[in-house]
């Protein structure tokens, strides 16, 4: 096929290669110009390789550029730095983008949200800088840069502008942090003032919550740094009815990575009935990002068609009974 371009496929762990393999189905029936090439990472490949993320994947994906990627497990409180972690350290996937959006007939307490989330990726605590000091006391170090943060500050007006969105929202700490915060909050004045058409303001991050649970259709994109955006995204995801339900994308200069942003759910591993929504809608911001809109299109209007009409294929986490096969079926049909 002419013009075909490589996607390196990391199905993850748990439920990853099920909803992968459910994604991939609908894409090859959507007969996209795409050849799937797949590597690993994760808590489940550490006994072949020695580690959740192999070198040999990290450099599939730097050939290849892109990514479409399952959840990955990490251990809590110890074992092996985090997959998602590294991946992103080590192919500089500076911003985080997760949009947050209704999803029509799945009954939440809130109707109409439409925001978007800019997490900067790379600093912050998330740096790993911390060490024990004496026995009983751990120092952990926040790393902000101007350089990170004008980055950031510029992808999230961009992405404003080039999606017809009104308003960025700096969320900060600089109440209490005043010099790491203040150096962003700084950093984002400065790159708003070459977006005029984009109105700009800032909240503190723990109003910031406050408000989005009491009107989350304020809100438009949000520009937060590491630690902040990894929480608020979290926060928004429950708005539209969980992490289950949102796309999310790691995107560098070169580089992205399109993932489930949600656990790998070992309990239902293997059963068949995991829901794939998450990682199709993250393919369809791939297709997108790779400028194959009509493609991309037709996979989005596709899933609104199985949410958003008489359809009443749902998986067990939406009350439905459709296996992860039954509700693919139903997307690739209303293709």
């Amino acid at each position: 096929m002419a013009n075909t371009r490589t996607v390196t496929v990391i199905n993850g762990d748990g439920i990853g290669p099920e909803v992968s393999a459910a994604t991939i189905r609908v894409l090859e029936a959507l007969k996209v110009p795409l050849e799937f090439e797949f590597k690993d990472a994760g808590t489940e490949v550490v006994a072949k390789f020695g580690t959740n993320l192999p070198h040999e994947t990290v450099e599939a994906v730097l050939r290849s550029g892109v990514a479409l990627k399952g959840p990955t497990g990490t251990v809590v409180g110890g074992g092996l730095p985090s997959a998602n972690v590294g991946l992103r350290k080590r192919l500089d996937l500076y911003s985080s983008l997760r949009p947050v959006k209704s999803v029509p007939n799945v009954k939440t307490r809130y109707e109409n949200v439409d925001l978007v989330v800019v997490r900067e990726n790379t600093e912050d605590l998330y740096a790993g800088l911390e060490h024990i000091v004496v026995p009983g006391v751990v120092e952990a170090i926040k790393v902000i840069t101007e350089k990170a943060s004008t980055r950031i500050a510029r992808f999230a007006f961009e992405y404003a502008k080039k999606n017809g969105r009104k308003k960025v929202s700096a969320i900060h700490k600089a109440n209490i942090m005043k010099l790491s915060d203040g150096l962003f909050l700084d950093c984002c004045r400065k790159v708003s003032r070459e977006f005029p058409e984009v109105a700009y303001d800032e909240v503190i991050v723990d109003n910031l919550c406050m408000q989005l649970v009491k009107d989350p259709t304020r809100f438009d994109v949000m520009v937060l740094e590491n630690l902040y955006g990894d929480i608020v995204s979290d926060l928004c995801a429950g708005l539209v009815g969980g992490l289950g339900m949102v796309p999310g994308a790691n995107i560098g200069e070169r580089t992205a990575v399109f993932e489930a942003v949600h656990g790998t759910a070992p309990d239902i591993a293997g059963k068949g009935i995991a829901n794939p929504t998450a990682l199709m809608m993250s393919a369809v911001m791939m297709l997108e990002w790779l400028d194959l809109r009509e493609e991309s299109q037709r996979m989005a209007n596709a899933i609104q068609k199985v949410y958003g009409g008489e359809s009443k294929v749902r998986t067990g986490d939406l009350g439905g009974s459709a296996t992860t096969r039954e509700f693919t079926d139903a997307i690739i049909a209303a293709l």
